[in-house]
């Protein structure tokens, strides 16, 4: 497997421990475990396959991914009552998919010779559909859509970075690893110190 291929089967299974856990907060049956997992980890892969025409999706040629997101939501059923705060595993396990997913999205398209746009778009897909869809099917506001959470902008951020790495003709390892630490440290930033871009604010009536 090339590099972003190894990729979707990281950010597969990370993001099927994420939909896991959102499942163990709905308190869910096994099978609701194994359909949010699944949803999480190819839902963002699938919509940029989908967009670029990439044939044969790539959980579709490689139906093992599906194996991968069902050992982690059959983990993840066992072991989430042993955790203190599940939402707050959510957040961090979310921030490690994303940062491995965008470089994964970037990586793909660029392979398949797409002007760098494109290839920062379905980085951003790639990452961030996936959560967009688990969160609400469990019927949370979604992350992408909280106030204050940069989100979509690191995984914009970490996206620019690995186009921008591959332009500099690094390789493809050498820039996903670079678009992942960006997109990890802007959403890290978040979490822990409250990065974030300004909010709009509408102005007040006038009297």
């Amino acid at each position: 497997m090339g590099s972003g291929a190894w990729l979707d089967a990281a950010s597969v299974f990370v993001f099927a421990l994420t939909g896991a856990l959102a499942a163990s907060r709905a308190q869910l049956d096994p099978i609701g475990f194994l359909f949010l997992a699944c949803l999480t980890a190819v839902g963002g892969g699938t919509v940029r396959d989908v967009l670029l025409q990439r044939d044969p999706v790539f959980w579709i040629g490689r139906p093992g991914m599906l194996l991968v997101a069902a050992v982690a939501a059959t983990l993840v059923f066992f072991l989430a009552p042993r955790l203190e705060s599940r939402a707050r595993a959510i957040l961090w396990c979310d921030a490690v998919a994303l940062a491995i997913a965008v470089p994964a999205g970037v990586n793909i398209a660029a392979g398949m010779g797409q002007p760098w746009s494109i290839c920062i778009i379905m980085g951003v897909i790639t990452g961030c559909l996936g959560g967009l869809m688990r969160d609400v099917v469990s019927n949370e506001v979604p992350l992408v859509l909280r106030q204050g959470e940069l989100y979509v902008t690191a995984a914009a951020g970490g996206a620019l970075a690995v186009s921008l790495a591959l332009n500099l003709s690094e390789s493809g390892p050498t820039a996903a690893l670079i678009g992942g630490i960006v997109t990890f440290g802007l959403r890290a930033g978040s979490l822990l110190f409250g990065w974030r871009l300004p909010s709009y604010k509408p102005r007040p009536p006038r009297r």
